[in-house]
Parts: C-alpha cells; sequence; structure tokens
C-alpha cells in the first residue's frame, strides 16, 4: 500500500454518508490518546463538505481513508486546519502529511490572507506543519474569538487552559503568517539582489584592473 493507492480531494455532498464514521474515529483517537479534541457532530462535519472546505480520501476501493476540514475565525483573519482523522487501517503510509498538504492549498487558495493555525500535543502534527511553514507562538497571537476557545471545552484539559487564563496549555500552538512569510521572501531577494550587484561591481573593477594593464 502507498500513498498513490489514495484518492485525496476537496469533499462534497457525495461524501456526507461518512459524516458519521469520521466523527466516531475522532472520539474513538482522542479517547485512545488520552487527549481533549473539539467534539463535532455528524451534522457539522456534513456542513463542512457542502461548504467545499474539507478535504476526504479515500482507498481505491472507495473506503474512507482519512479527513481534515476547514474552521475561520475573526471574521475570515484566522484559519484553522482542524479535526486531521486517519483511519487506523491506513496508517504508517504518509496519509496524514498527504491531506494536510491538500487541506493547507485549499485554506491558501479559499483564504490568501489569514492567518493559518493549530493546536496540537502530536508531535508527528508538528513536524508536518512546520514543514508547511508553521512557526511555534503563544497562545496570545491566536484568534481571541470566543466561539473558537468555547470549543476546547469538550477537551479533558479544558481546566487547564482555563486556570492558566488561555495563555498556555498541554498544547503547542502553531501559526503559517503570509504577511510574515512575504516580509521573509522579498528580504531574502533583496539579499540575493545586493549579492549580485557587489559581485557585478567587483568583476567591473577586475575588468578595469586588466583593462589598466
Amino acid at each position: 500500500m502507498t500513498i498513490q493507492d489514495f484518492d485525496i480531494q476537496v469533499a462534497t455532498g457525495q461524501h456526507v454518508e461518512y459524516a458519521q464514521q469520521i466523527c466516531d474515529e475522532m472520539a474513538e483517537s482522542a479517547k485512545a490518546r488520552g487527549t481533549g479534541i473539539a467534539r463535532r457532530s455528524p451534522e457539522y462535519v456534513a456542513d463542512k463538505m457542502l461548504e467545499g472546505k474539507a478535504v476526504i480520501a479515500l482507498y481505491k476501493d472507495g473506503t474512507w481513508a482519512g479527513f481534515c476540514y476547514i474552521e475561520t475565525w475573526s471574521h475570515g483573519d484566522f484559519v484553522a486546519n482542524s479535526g486531521l482523522i486517519v483511519n487506523p487501517e491506513f496508517r504508517k503510509v504518509g496519509l496524514a502529511k498527504a491531506i494536510k498538504e491538500r487541506i493547507f492549498e485549499l485554506s491558501r487558495t479559499k483564504y490568501p490572507n489569514a492567518k493559518i493555525f493549530g493546536l496540537t500535543t502530536g508531535l508527528a502534527v508538528m513536524k508536518i506543519n512546520s514543514d508547511l511553514g508553521y512557526e511555534p507562538v503563544t497562545y496570545s497571537e491566536l484568534t481571541q474569538d470566543e466561539n473558537f476557545w468555547q470549543g476546547c471545552k469538550s477537551c479533558v484539559n479544558y481546566d487547564i487552559l482555563m486556570s492558566k487564563n488561555r495563555k498556555n496549555c498541554m498544547c503547542t500552538a502553531m501559526l503559517f503568517d503570509p504577511a510574515e512569510k512575504q516580509k521573509g521572501y522579498e528580504e531574502k531577494m533583496k539579499k540575493i539582489t545586493h549579492k549580485a550587484t557587489l559581485l557585478e561591481r567587483i568583476e567591473n573593477a577586475l575588468k578595469k584592473i586588466g583593462q589598466d594593464h
């Protein structure tokens, strides 16, 4: 079994039948890890599919293999790629990474100026996020939208979060800021241009020395 055996696509209304299975697996996975996850109903997951704000992975025989969806906060200024889940039958083939890359691409297309963030306790997810350009940040850099933090209520660590005034918890906060990435890119290009100009000046000076001799 390889990643080529899976079809990773933007979910639509034809995938609504998988909503219950996805929710059940999310709950089982959270229980197995002993960590919290904001519970979602099958109706909520189905709505994400109908809105074109989710990515689903299907095995070549049509079996559901993985899922992730987009949530928006603070009037679209912040986006979260939430609910990443892989069917236990299809783990260890790089599916989580492929789904994450696809949902990230979808988020950038739908919300090009939004900051994309995530809260996770999973080292594998942190590694994937880091590869996509996310940076670890403090909770103060995340959305302060009350609805987002309400979603943490079903997490087993919610009391810890509240006792620390939402400044930190068991999850690591990570953020992709397109404005910062653009600034970094522009600075890099300036350095490259500066180096090129410097080299050109050196070459011209050497040519002049050669001509003088």
